[in-house]
């Protein structure tokens, strides 16, 4: 099979990342890299061969015959190049959050469904072991009905006064710890328990930040009777990396899961995944599956792995998709619109 041709768009930490990834996969070969920096692009001209180096992603995008590309930019430009690649037929890796609107990612979603592209978004909890071994347990009934649920995310991203001159410093290009962070612990909850039918009590506060939030709490209901929390919190010293988890309360018993372990209290014996009654276990290196490339953890190579199989074979399910990007858009937005009302113009 003739390797498929794969261009980046943003030499930042998330394109490098994602480039130092993919190279080892034997299916695809980088032939293109944007960057607008030209020290970065110097360094990309020096030590890589065979690969055509930009300062416009325009002329990239009209130059090039890609099969896919990442796009690393801030959020606010995902629109336009999104829009643009896939007029050229070119299926799309969109890191997240995928736009900075529900409108802009409703119109990318069906622009690539309209094309047969592939579109993907980088929410990487989808891909991580404990998170999947979770869906898969919620599925089959581990916990019973599910009752209630507490979602929270912690980092130390921001931790002294920020001026905001940076695009994470500012809304409208995608920053904010509701886009950067929240967007992941929203993600996740969309992924195990589903999309909330209420939002309500959400707030958005300062720390450090002048113009963004630094910590997000939110209340989730579900018409089925279920109702979570969200509290997420980028400028907590007390964690040197980004920390996902989510607790889940059920009629037989409840789930403690993050990204490396997965807790459980049964009220009685699951002989079929020999878990016994009260509390379980379950570690990372436990069930982990095994990646031909490790940067960051499994998962950011599982997705993109993910992504290049979707383009070979068009018959695998895409467990992120520009429609699930799309619905956690939309759930920013209740959000955001939710804790204007609560907190009135501040």
């Amino acid at each position: 099979m003739e390797k498929l041709k794969i261009g980046i768009i943003g030499a930042g930490r998330m394109g490098i990342t994602h480039m130092s990834i993919l190279g080892p996969n034997p299916n695809i070969k980088i032939t293109a890299i944007s960057e607008p920096s030209k020290l970065i692009g110097s360094l990309f001209e020096k030590y890589f061969s065979g690969l055509t180096v930009y300062s416009d992603y325009n002329e990239m995008i009209q130059k090039e015959e890609l099969d896919g590309l990442l796009l690393c930019t801030p959020p606010n430009l995902h629109k336009s190049i999104g829009l643009q690649a896939i007029e050229k037929g070119i299926n799309l890796f969109v890191e997240k959050p995928f736009t900075t609107s529900y409108k802009d990612a409703i119109e990318l979603a069906e622009r690539a469904e309209c094309k047969r592209l592939v579109g993907q978004v980088g929410y990487v909890n989808r891909f991580n072991d404990m998170f999947l071994k979770a869906k898969e347990l919620l599925k089959n009934g581990i916990v019973g009905e599910v009752i209630r649920f507490k979602t929270e995310m912690f980092s130390s991203t921001i931790c002294k006064p920020d001026d905001g001159e940076g695009w994470r410093g500012k809304i409208e290009s995608g920053g904010g710890c509701l886009f950067e962070m929240g967007s992941h612990a929203i993600d996740l909850v969309n992924y195990l328990i589903g999309i909330p039918d209420k939002i309500s009590g959400s707030l958005l506060n300062k720390v450090y930040s002048k113009n963004v939030e630094d910590i997000v709490s939110s209340s989730f209901y579900y018409n089925n009777g279920i109702v979570g929390t969200l509290f997420v919190n980028w400028c907590d010293p007390t964690y040197r990396k980004p920390s996902n988890k989510i607790e889940i309360f059920g009629s037989e018993g409840k789930m403690l899961v993050s990204q490396h372990e997965l807790k459980i209290f049964l009220k009685s014996l699951r002989s079929d995944y020999k878990l016994s009654k009260g509390w379980n276990t379950i570690y990372i290196t436990d069930i982990f599956n095994n990646v031909p490339f490790y940067v960051r953890g499994n998962e950011f190579t599982s997705q993109l792995f993910h992504f290049v199989d979707n383009i070979i074979d068009r018959s695998k399910t895409n467990i992120c998709t520009f429609a699930d990007g799309a619905n956690t858009q939309r759930v920013i937005e209740e959000i955001r619109a939710d804790a204007k009302i609560n907190m009135g113009s501040n």
